[in-house]
């Protein structure tokens, strides 16, 4: 299958979240991701629109009886960004989760247009 979108891993907020996760959890992780990467048009089971939040989405990831997301944002069309990911617990998306995300996605903004090499 050939790649539609790329991603970008900024910082370590991704791998932060994936190396806590067990091997099982990894693999399904990994499918998603590639499916992010692959699918024309990514399912809205894997993926989501933040509400509310300008240019925020959320992959979607359903394992045994976890639910886990990672959010990311779109740079330049077909770059997408992926920032924190957490093991969602509750019907809601927890509002602290999402600012955090949000803070991400401004730290990646103004680390872009500075054009830093950290």
């Amino acid at each position: 299958m050939e790649k539609i979108r790329e991603l970008i891993y900024f910082r370590n907020y991704f791998w932060d979240f994936f190396n806590q996760q067990t091997e099982k959890t990894k693999d399904k992780i990994d499918y998603v991701l590639f499916l992010v990467t692959v699918a024309e048009k990514i399912p809205g089971k894997f993926f989501e629109q933040m509400t509310g939040y300008d240019g925020l989405f959320a992959i979607r990831i359903e394992f045994e009886s976890n639910i886990f997301r990672i959010f990311c944002c779109f740079d330049k069309g077909n770059l997408v960004v992926l920032f924190n990911g957490f093991q969602k617990k509750s019907q809601k998306t927890p509002k602290k989760e999402i600012e955090k995300a949000m803070q991400i996605k401004k730290e990646y903004l103004d680390f872009k247009q500075k054009g830093d090499k950290k």
